[in-house]
């Protein structure tokens, strides 16, 4: 098979998509190709999402049982069964890049994907990655991996398909947005050669609006960390900001508002109680640790992860005092913290700051109960063992304080402030609602 072969078939549809890893960025995508008349094998090693989703239902928020059913209209099926990956041309990699404990990256999804698919790949497929992670995963892991356990990457210049096309093309999801369509988010992508850039540019090009070819894999996993950096830093900054502003009896909201009337050379980036998602908490430290093997110390962008992870922290010392003046002590105090997901209206628990605002409130001796929409329970994750259910808002009046963590816009505000003791606000979600029971943090 020729390169043109290769994208003839995309053109024609006769493409087979296989998806690894059907979470925020896998299911999506695998939506995104079917609707465009792609068939598409979706692999997890869950059983319980591939049984899910081969019922047609759905365990992500925002998709819904129609959605998978249209999906499975076009071919869509999913499988636990990795020896089925020569029946694909394209083997799409979407599994989490998580960090370790001491802020290392945690690459076992990755590694072990690899040593799963390796065995199978044949001549003409190509394995784009499309994971977070550091500048040289690609060609560290995946190519090394595909050559270490026989296979053959191609190199070079060439139209003849004699071994594996590899690349990387950074998802760039935003759980949440209901205004941008996914398609209209160009799409990134570099390839180890020639071939394998041309092959990811039709490929994607197939359901994306446009697409931003990139001279290698490294120079698209610096753009996709690039981008998440900026907004740590600008996120850190501000987080700094609200510290300093508050201490100076100034509200650092209206001054965004005011600064953001600016036609040109600022963007609002809003306070928060830290940063949430798999991106944004995690990339600088992605990058801080890929630039020590290279003798460099990135030492601003290490401190803005350290800002963002600060503010948890900063959460507990406000609501400590607010509880001071209202004549208790943070011991003993009974708390609802309102949200835990790490990002407004979205169901997606990944790194968020609420859940270590209710383990930081457990240490601190107060009896914590926590109210989300989107989950009815919370039990045991990667960084947390909470355990719990969610709490009705009708039990507000019973609380000591009631601890604004994460702005669904499902929550009347005014009508918790009315009940509510105390109510700290993180997110700025009672901004003109006027009353002494308020503190903003």
């Amino acid at each position: 098979m020729t390169l043109q072969d290769w994208i003839a078939n995309i053109d024609a549809r006769t493409t087979r998509i296989g998806i690894i890893g059907l979470g925020y960025v896998g299911l999506p995508l695998t939506l995104l190709f079917s609707e465009e008349g792609f068939h598409v094998t979706g692999f997890d090693i869950d059983p319980s999402k591939v049984a899910t989703l081969n019922a047609g239902e759905s365990y992500i928020h925002r998709i819904e049982p129609a959605h998978i059913a249209a999906a499975q209209s076009a071919g869509f099926e999913a499988t636990t069964d990795f020896s089925r990956i020569p029946e694909v041309d394209a083997v799409l990699i979407c599994v989490p890049t998580p960090l370790n404990e001491d802020h290392t990256p945690d690459m076992r999804s990755v590694t072990s994907t690899m040593d799963a698919i390796a065995p199978h790949v044949r001549p003409g497929q190509i394995v784009i990655l499309e994971s977070t992670t550091y500048p040289g995963t690609t060609e560290e892991i995946v190519v090394a991996t595909l050559e270490r356990l026989g296979a053959h990457v191609l190199r070079g210049e060439g139209e003849a398909l004699t071994g594996i096309m590899v690349a990387f093309s950074p998802e760039r999801e935003d759980p949440g947005n209901m205004v941008t369509p996914r398609r209209d988010i160009p799409k990134v992508l570099g390839g180890v050669d020639p071939r394998a850039t041309a092959a990811a540019q039709a490929l994607y090009g197939s359901v994306f609006k446009k697409t931003v070819p990139m001279s290698s894999p490294a120079a698209a996993e610096m753009t996709k960390l690039l981008e998440n950096i900026y907004r740590c830093v600008n996120i850190a900054l501000v987080n700094e900001m609200k510290q300093m502003s508050e201490a100076m009896g100034i509200d650092l909201w209206e001054v965004i508002r005011a600064a953001e009337t600016k036609p040109f050379g600022f963007q609002a980036f809003y306070p928060g109680p830290g940063v949430g998602g798999h991106c944004i908490p995690v990339d600088p430290f992605y990058l801080t640790w890929k630039a020590k093997q290279f003798g460099f110390e990135t030492k601003f962008i290490a401190l803005a992860g350290e800002v963002n992870e600060s503010m948890s922290a900063y959460v507990i010392k406000t609501t400590e005092s607010a509880l001071k003046r209202n004549g208790l002590l943070i011991t003993g105090a009974t708390v609802l913290v309102l949200g835990v997901a790490y990002k407004r209206d979205v169901d997606d628990l990944r790194e968020s700051p609420a859940l270590t605002i209710i383990e930081l409130l457990q240490e601190a001796g107060a009896f914590v109960s926590y109210n989300d929409p989107f989950f009815p329970a919370v039990g045991q994750g990667r960084k947390y063992r909470l355990h719990m259910k969610s709490t009705p808002l009708s039990s507000i009046p019973e609380f000591d304080c009631v601890l604004i963590a994460t702005d669904h816009t499902q929550y009347d505000y005014p009508a918790i402030v009315r009940a509510a003791k105390l109510v700290i606000d993180t997110r700025n979600a009672t901004r003109g609602i006027a009353s002494e029971k308020i503190v903003r943090c």
